[in-house]
């Protein structure tokens, strides 16, 4: 695991494709085949710029964890109302991380289907408890408080995080293609840096950035 989530952003993300990612905690498992991904390279001048990414403009407090080690995650807090979570990728102190944008709930089902609904007046479709990276850290019990949090090479058992990759020559077909609502250049075809499964329900509609209007 550590092997590939040492490489590139752009080279790991389709991998990740199939693999299985869990987190586990005092309220019990769920854990999710990941069905979306995108890819978020490094700082402006990096070996592998990235104006998408949360890293272009260099390292700060709250984006520490993209710049390393690789094998944790980096969350963050999004529009002031989602989390989000990402897996670290390349050696320490070179930026890189996959964003999880969506999978299939295929343990704990009743759990992230209790936790999605908090605050909502009518249930959620099995196939939306984590379509969409917000609704899949809320469907994970994934906060601010695990940014940084390492992850182990798939014991489900163990509380914490955990990732089992396909096995070999299980790697399924992906489409590719521009990153969702991702705004200016890093959004644009030049960076066609998200894979999804096709055919799959969760995975969630791209949609273009909506440019913000001045006041």
């Amino acid at each position: 695991m550590l092997e590939l989530l040492s490489r590139p952003a752009p080279e790991v993300a389709p991998r990740l494709l199939g693999s299985l990612f869990g987190h586990r905690t005092a309220e019990g498992s769920v854990v999710l085949r990941i069905t979306e991904v995108e890819a978020y390279g490094g700082p402006d001048g990096s070996d592998l710029p990235d104006p998408g990414a949360h890293t272009w403009r260099g390292r700060t407090a709250r984006n520490a964890s993209m710049f390393g080690p690789p094998g944790h995650v980096y969350v963050y807090f999004t529009y002031g109302m989602h989390h989000a979570v990402n897996l670290v990728c390349r050696p320490e102190g070179t930026a890189g991380g996959c964003l999880l944008r969506a999978g299939e709930v295929v343990e704990g089902v009743p759990l992230a289907r209790a936790r999605r609904a908090a605050g909502r007046s009518g249930p959620v479709p099995d196939a939306a408890l984590a379509r969409g990276p917000g609704n899949l850290a809320k469907a994970l019990g994934i906060d601010l408080t695990h940014d940084g949090a390492p992850l182990t090479a798939g014991d489900a058992a163990a509380p914490g995080f955990f990732l089992r990759l396909p096995g070999p020559g299980d790697a399924p077909a992906a489409g590719r293609g521009p990153r969702t609502g991702v705004s200016g250049p890093g959004g644009t075809p030049e960076f066609p840096w998200r894979w999804w499964l096709p055919g799959e329900a969760s995975v969630s509609p791209y949609r273009a950035a909506v440019p913000r209007r001045r006041r």
